[in-house]
């Protein structure tokens, strides 16, 4: 990415960031994150729910409130029907109106396999934006989602799961992390980093605040929450592609201590779809950011790790 130096650009590509931020007045900014992928369960209008969920999660993560998004759509115009397509897109319409934010248009192109995410576009006071890159020695680290969903859809593709095995995955992955987000405001600036979980699983994630911090980690494997049925199919050799690019890229970075099952430590580098969000929480305000995530009624609600001094992207899991 080329460097720009600007005043108003208040984050960029260059932290590693959920999405980047431009200043418009004193008191406010924009927050601006693009993503898509290729269908991951069968259902199309579930389909549609999940990218849209994906694509705002970026916007929560920085404490940001969503105001738009734009639909971007790949369609094999020939060979599936355009109402399929309308279910897609019925079911991203819907999550962003739960999210208070108005799809206003996009663009589509005929593509022999199905694609559909979008532009989200949201705001956030230019003095209250969460980064990666100011997390705390200290401080502890929450997840608000249980992980797994990579293995989860990759059994589904390989006649090892069931769209019913599915269902607690997807009922997660259409879950807005806006009740997180909300949770994050109301710790009075207790909340130093955060980031959303998705396609760097979840070590890759906090290996990304962990470099732009300047920290290590100690991660709990055993109290990190997981999707139902996530380990069984984990251990029956479900595991994405990009969960094996994770875990190569992460070797140098990722000791195991002591007794971490096989099968649990291919999750914790599980390539996620809408996950949730990773927090770095001041210690003192830690229980209460917990209590107010569960009264937010947020997936998982989980003290997993804390952050320390040592080797900038550093992770020890025990």
């Amino acid at each position: 990415m080329p460097t720009i130096s600007d005043p108003r650009i208040l984050v960029d590509a260059s932290t590693r960031d959920d999405a980047a931020v431009y200043q418009l007045t004193p008191d406010r900014a924009i927050v601006a994150t693009v993503d898509f992928f290729t269908p991951i369960v069968d259902d199309a209008y579930d389909f549609g729910r999940i990218a849209a969920a994906n694509a705002f999660s970026d916007v929560y993560a920085m404490g940001g409130t969503p105001l738009l998004a734009l639909n971007l759509v790949g369609w094999p115009r020939d060979t599936l029907p355009y109402e399929l397509l309308g279910e897609v897109l019925r079911g991203g319409s819907d999550i962003a109106k739960e999210a208070g934010a108005f799809v206003l248009g996009g663009h589509s192109v005929d593509d022999p396999e199905p694609k559909y995410g979008m532009v989200a576009i949201g705001e956030v006071h230019p003095n209250r934006i969460i980064t990666l890159a100011r997390a705390r020695a200290g401080d502890v680290l929450v997840l608000t989602k249980p992980i797994g969903t990579g293995v989860l859809t990759t059994a589904l593709k390989r006649d090892l799961a069931t769209a019913a095995d599915l269902a607690d995955a997807v009922k997660s992955m259409a879950t807005l992390n806006a009740g997180a987000a909300r949770a994050m405001r109301a710790t009075g600036g207790g909340v130093h980093a955060a980031t959303d979980v998705t396609g760097f699983g979840l070590l890759g994630h906090l290996n990304n605040m962990l470099l732009a911090s300047g920290l290590a980690a100690e991660i709990d494997a055993g109290s990190v929450p997981l999707l139902p049925q996530a380990l069984e199919l984990a251990e029956r050799g479900a595991i994405p592609g990009g969960t094996k690019r994770n875990r190569d890229a992460l070797a140098a970075h990722v000791k195991f201590v002591g007794a971490v099952p096989e099968p649990l430590r291919v999750l914790l580098f599980d390539a996620q779809t809408s996950g949730g969000l990773l927090i770095a929480v001041d210690p003192d305000r830690a229980s209460a950011l917990v209590a107010t995530l569960e009264r937010e009624g947020t997936p998982a609600a989980v003290k997993i790790g804390r952050l320390t001094r040592g080797a900038a992207g550093a992770i020890t899991v025990s």
